[in-house]
């Protein structure tokens, strides 16, 4: 079943989605990968306060291209999420909603994403340039120094993906 959605996220439509589910995300999503999930942990553990509210944010693992002049950004496919599973756990218990990326995820992932009630969302690798298709713009909202792996914000219209892990924590993957 196909599932437009306005993002962040609300609980009813997290609880509503099962695995296989295809959707169509519109609306603001986080872009984090390794080093910003290093970086929020370690703020988090630290009791500082955020550069940004992640409660009910969808945070995307996008692996960044080089930016063509005509396009509004590059190439911008999943990338493997497994790298951020010693992070997600915690995220998670912070308030981040979801979490997008390409491949499986952990066990302790999938009992987080069942015990806060969230989604893991499968993007397709191999589609970048369709992606890109569907950044209607983007902004660097924290950790400028990391350069490609800084914390984005993506406003996105019909950006297409898979529920893999349901908030019953129900997984395409086993």
């Amino acid at each position: 079943m196909e599932h437009k959605i306005e993002l962040p996220l609300v609980p009813t439509v997290i609880e509503s989605l099962r695995i296989f589910d295809t959707v169509r995300l519109s609306g603001l999503m986080l872009v984090a990968r390794d080093q910003a999930h290093k970086r929020l942990t370690r703020m988090i553990l630290a009791r500082e306060t955020l550069p940004v509210d992640i409660a009910g944010q969808l945070i995307y693992y996008m692996g960044p291209a080089s930016k063509p002049p005509e396009m509004i950004i590059g190439s911008c496919g999943p990338t493997t999420a497994s790298r951020m599973d010693p992070y997600t756990p915690l995220l998670m218990k912070c308030g981040v909603a979801a979490t997008m990326g390409k491949g499986p995820r952990s066990k302790e992932v999938t009992d987080a994403i069942r015990e806060h009630k969230g989604l893991y969302l499968a993007a397709f690798g191999g589609c970048g340039a369709l992606y890109a298709s569907k950044v209607v713009s983007f902004e660097t909202v924290a950790f400028h120094d990391l350069g490609p792996e800084a914390l984005l914000l993506l406003k996105v219209e019909d950006f297409p993906a898979i529920v893999a892990i349901d908030s019953l924590g129900n997984t395409i993957f086993s």
